[in-house]
Order: structure tokens, then sequence, then C-alpha cells
């Protein structure tokens, strides 16, 4: 099993693909298996080390607080001992807010930055659904619980379409011996409501290419366009029709533009 210390404490990975790195990260309560549909199309062309965040999957899960700048040096160290220089990163929500605070803490390590359904700090409709869910992960069954995450991230098209899926996948939750346990997932809740990176984000320099669903119910368009105004050098792709999970809605135009963006990048 793949871990390294960092930070003060065990982070497993998973490696695929060759070539330049590319570090993914993803969002709340997720671990880095869920990249599996992007790292099939970024392996040709990069070596790609998806992350198990602080308290998801195998790595460790220790007490909270956490922050993302703290998940950020937990990234930059894991770097550190695979001896990764600089890395491309992408992450998905929470994982693109880890992403935004590597980038100021080590600019010269990043060499192209995507920022997925992202926010720099939670307007009060996005921090009353953080805390919506970190009230409710300890007190609703783990079926339940996911289907109330579900709802948030979800359109109702994908519901519509993808009925029996949903169905599947609140049933693992529920069947699953591997649960997240409570206070790991809270900690991560915490990190993404203090997250706050606002007059911060114009010190990046490197290409940013920013994702996102236009019916996004959880970090809605107005949080990746208050990004892009802060960069004006970033690209914004808007994915119309596509929720919060756009890069799973519309997952092979995802792929393309992120593996272009990425192509466009390569040293």
């Amino acid at each position: 099993m793949p871990v390294v210390q960092a930070n003060g404490i065990e982070l497993h990975y998973t490696e695929r693909g060759t070539g330049e790195p590319l570090v993914l990260l993803m969002g709340l309560g997720g671990d880095g298996s869920l990249w599996e549909e992007h790292v099939q199309a970024y392996e040709r062309h990069f070596r790609c080390i998806l992350v198990d965040n602080r308290g998801a999957g195998r790595s460790a899960k220790p007490e909270g607080p956490y922050t993302t700048a703290m998940m950020a040096e937990d990234t930059l160290g894991m770097m550190d001992a695979l001896g990764i220089e600089s890395a491309h990163v992408s992450g998905i929500s929470m994982g693109s807010a880890i992403a935004q605070e590597m980038a100021l803490a080590a600019p010269q390590r990043i060499r192209s930055l995507t920022l997925n359904c992202s926010w720099m700090s939670c307007d009060a409709y996005t921090e009353a659904i953080f805390k919506t869910f970190r009230a409710a992960y300890g007190n609703l069954r783990p079926d339940d619980f996911a289907r109330l995450l579900q709802l948030i991230i979800y359109t109702p098209q994908f519901h519509a379409n993808q009925a029996e899926r949903l169905a599947a996948a609140r049933e693992e939750a529920q069947s699953s011996a591997e649960r997240m346990p409570a206070h790991a997932f809270q900690a991560q809740c915490d990190a993404c409501m203090s997250h706050h990176t606002t007059d911060r984000l114009g010190a990046i320099k490197v290409p940013v290419l920013l994702t996102v669903g236009d019916r996004d119910m959880f970090t809605p368009l107005a949080l990746s366009q208050a990004i892009a105004a802060q960069l004006p050098h970033a690209r914004l792709e808007v994915f119309e029709g596509s929720g919060h999970t756009h890069h799973w809605d519309a997952i092979e135009r995802f792929n393309t533009v992120t593996m272009s963006f990425l192509l466009d990048n390569k040293s």
C-alpha cells in the first residue's frame, strides 16, 4: 500500500501513468479512487498521483481541526516524499480549495492549476450547506445521508436518468464497513467553511483553468466567476445543464477540456 509520511501523518496515494506529474485532489468525503474515470484519460500523458486527503480513504484520520492550508501542506509533503519538485494540480470542490492554498504557499512547485467547482470563500448559502452536511453526517443512516448528498450535488435530470445508479450508491453507502468516521468528515467540513483566499488569489501566476456547472446548487457559478475576476489570465469553462458533478455529468467533455489544458501547459 503506497503511503508516505507527510506533515506529521500517513498519507495514502495511488500512482498511474508516466510523464509530468499531475496531482489529483478529490472533494469532501471522497478518496483518490473517485478520479478513476478521469485518470483513464490522463494516465496516457501524465504521471497521475491520486491522493486520499487527510481524513479520507486510507490516509490518517486525526482529530480536527483541519484547514485547507493544512491539507495543502500534507500534499506538498507528499510531493517531497516522492521527489516531485513541481506538478500540475487539479482539484474538485474541496480539492480545488486545497489546490489554491498549494499554489499560494509554494508557487514555484505548481506547473498549472485546474479548479473544478471551486470557491475562494463561502457565501452564506454554501456555508449553510456545509453546516447541514456536518450535522447530518453523524445523525443520519449512511443511505439517508447519501440521499441528501445526491439531492445537492446532482441535477434533477441526472436523478431522472440515473435513478438506478443513485440507488446503488445509497445501498453501497449503507452496506460499507469502511465509512469515513464522523469526526474526520466534520473536520473536512470545517476546513471547507474556513477556506478563505479572497484578495490573495491575484498572486497566482501559473495557468489556471476553472470548470463549473451552471446548475451547481452547492458551489454556484457565481463563486467560480468571482475567482475568475481575480485571475484575469484564467480560463473559465461553464458546463451548461450540469451541476456540482459536471465532471461526471458531462465526463467526455470534461476530460477533453481538462486534457487539452494540461497538454497545452506541458513543459
